[in-house]
């Protein structure tokens, strides 16, 4: 087993609710600096080691921090939850070379964390760049998953390397992800005003902040154009969602304060693997996935809009599709903005295992 040092305090993101029903259980949520694979990765973690185990993996630009309103919920139901902030970002280990943020080295961050508490596998559940993850790692170790709930991004077998695709469809228009692939612009924008890059993202990319999105005619050109620049302005927190606030200004600076100390470099390094990823899964396809595979996804998530066939792919190709829901309102942080309905939604999969 790895080594491990254990904070005393409680997962940070855990609201005041939740934090009085887990210790009326008996269920904290706690923080450890764990050693797996060659790196420190912070990881939040409740309920009992003995439990089946469910990994949550998050996406970008995130943190464990999104999955708050989950920790306490499935702990209660009986799961060992442990839900990292991945390689690169927030306080984990951050390895200052591009090549450290394949799909090999990310896969294995999370089977280390299995090994370190001992479990032989997990539920995993991705979202955004951790759906994607998740995908490729059930791929990879099938063996190591119990089931697959993805977030977000639905399943797909890229038919060419992705940044030729991208060239392809965009041409000399802006698109994020070739932009990230240039190193040093990207993370000096994003990481001029952490502040500044989180409350535009998670405000344009949620469903109020969508449905109220001014949309240009066309894609501005590459050169000379920001990531940040093709956001709104966003207001002031509280953001409000379907089910009422979802981000608060307490929220926004816990964001803040991570990003202002890891910086986007980690991050974004996850994009510049994408084409050698494409590589090493050649030949890995959705024949390997037999777990039970489940969608959950907002009405209104951005993700939809670039791959409006993902559902219809994801039950034509995996052999054990469990469904798709799809909750009314929501954005892209779809487990923040609305947590009730997405809790129902995976503890209503989960109950079917």
């Amino acid at each position: 087993m790895a080594a491990a040092r254990t904070s005393s305090s409680t997962f940070p993101a855990i609201s005041s609710k939740q934090e009085s029903s887990a210790k009326e259980l008996g269920l904290p949520v706690t923080t450890s600096l764990v050693a797996v694979n060659g790196v420190e990765l912070v990881v939040h973690e409740a309920g009992d080691p003995a439990n089946p185990a469910i990994v949550l993996a998050h996406g970008f630009p995130d943190l464990a921090y999104c999955w708050r309103q989950q920790m306490v919920p499935l702990a209660e139901t009986g799961f060992h939850v442990i839900a990292p902030d991945q390689r690169g970002y927030g306080h984990s280990s951050a390895p200052a070379d591009i090549a450290a943020y394949g799909i090999d080295q990310l896969s294995g961050d999370l089977f280390g964390l299995l090994d370190h508490y001992g479990h032989a596998d997990a539920v995993f559940v991705g979202h955004d760049w951790g759906a994607m993850l998740t995908w490729d790692a059930a791929r990879i170790a099938p063996e190591r998953f119990r089931a697959v709930v993805a977030v977000s991004v639905p399943y797909l077998e890229w038919p060419a390397p992705p940044t030729e695709l991208f060239k392809m469809i965009y041409g000399d228009r802006f698109f994020y992800i070739s932009y990230f692939q240039q190193v040093g612009p990207p993370e000096a924008e994003l990481g001029a005003d952490a502040c500044n890059t989180m409350s535009r993202m998670l405000y344009n990319a949620s469903g109020v902040g969508m449905v109220n999105r001014v949309r240009p005619s066309e894609q501005p050109p590459m050169e000379g154009t920001g990531f940040l620049s093709l956001m709104g302005d966003p207001p002031a927190p509280p953001y409000t969602g379907p089910e009422g606030q979802w981000l608060t200004q307490a929220d926004l600076d816990e964001y803040t304060r991570e990003y202002e100390h890891s910086g986007f470099f980690g991050p974004i390094s996850w994009y510049r693997n994408m084409d050698n990823n494409f590589v090493r899964m050649q030949g890995l396809g959705a024949n390997l996935m037999t777990m039970p595979c489940y969608f959950i996804t907002g009405e209104h998530d951005l993700v939809k809009l670039m791959d409006p066939n993902g559902a219809d792919r994801m039950q034509a190709q995996l052999p054990n599709f469990r469904g798709v829901t799809e909750i009314a309102g929501a954005g892209h942080w779809v487990q923040q903005e609305t947590p009730q309905a997405f809790n129902d939604a995976l503890l209503g999969f989960l109950a079917t295992l």
